[in-house]
């Protein structure tokens, strides 16, 4: 990192997601406008997300600019530095549309092709969950790990749905394969918020077919950070599912995730 480390890059994407919150809150409050639509008629960009992206960018690459970038609404940056930013602006922004407080602001950065750093922002309840490498995860500045793992009966699972009706359909009977094994599932609209939640004890798991690099790397990390296992693997459709569980529980979880066809295989 030329000489730079992890807890540097971790604090400028602090100060800038926190700058980012405050934004995207601010036009909230003044009303939401919906500039467009990306894989369904349902999956939608507003102006927040594109104002929030253009002021992170300005602010990370303004005094890095060797470094890449990649966000969800903006051109990529190949980065000459070794160092790449992901970025999301609005994470959850059908929450953010419909006035939930759900949804958060990631920022993670890469290294040589390994995330090093991260921080998830949550501006309406004021929840800033963060990482380093090796370093642990802390949310609000506390240390956080995960809950003990019950059985898979107990498992409390949190999980998310694509927007393209063929998807959501085979999701569906997943979830529906998925529910009478399990204690109950969560779908918060978070992809982002619902790795911390892992991370901070609030679910025993996790997994969703669809997220993109954007949405799930500061949260990973935050999650492996506070002892869960976070791996991305590929479906049958090309996309990429999620699934995240404390390492204790990995085992269990991950094989019903598999029986269950989260992978796109029938399992009958």
């Amino acid at each position: 990192m030329a000489g730079e480390s992890a807890e540097d890059l971790l604090a400028l994407a602090v100060a800038t997601a926190r700058e980012a919150g405050d934004l995207v809150a601010a036009m909230r409050a003044e009303g939401v406008d919906v500039a467009d639509t990306k894989s369904s008629s349902v999956d939608i960009v507003t102006r927040a997300d594109r104002t929030c992206e253009e002021l992170v960018r300005e602010r990370l690459l303004g005094p890095r600019p060797g470094d890449g970038f990649v966000g969800e609404e903006g051109e990529d940056v190949p980065s000459t530095s070794g160092v790449r930013w992901i970025v999301d602006p609005i994470d959850g922004t059908v929450n953010y549309l419909y006035g939930l407080p759900q949804y958060a602001v990631s920022i993670a950065v890469e290294v040589d092709d390994r995330i090093v750093a991260g921080v998830v922002r949550s501006p309406v309840p004021g929840l800033e969950y963060a990482a380093t490498l090796g370093g642990g995860a802390t949310r609000n500045g506390a240390p956080i790990r995960v809950r003990s793992t019950p059985p898979l009966t107990q498992t409390l699972v949190a999980t998310g749905f694509g927007y393209e009706a063929e998807v959501r359909d085979r999701q569906a009977r997943s979830v529906a394969r998925l529910l009478p094994q399990v204690r109950d599932i969560r779908r918060a609209g978070s992809c982002a918020l619902d790795l911390c939640g892992v991370a901070a004890g609030e679910a025993d798991a996790y997994v969703e077919e669809g997220p993109n690099v954007w949405d799930y790397s500061a949260g990973g990390l935050v999650a492996q950070e506070a002892g869960a296992v976070f791996e991305v693997w590929r479906t049958s459709s090309g996309k990429d599912l999620v699934v995240c569980a404390p390492a204790d529980g990995w085992e269990g979880f991950s094989a019903l995730v598999r029986a269950c066809g989260f992978l796109g295989e029938d399992p009958r």
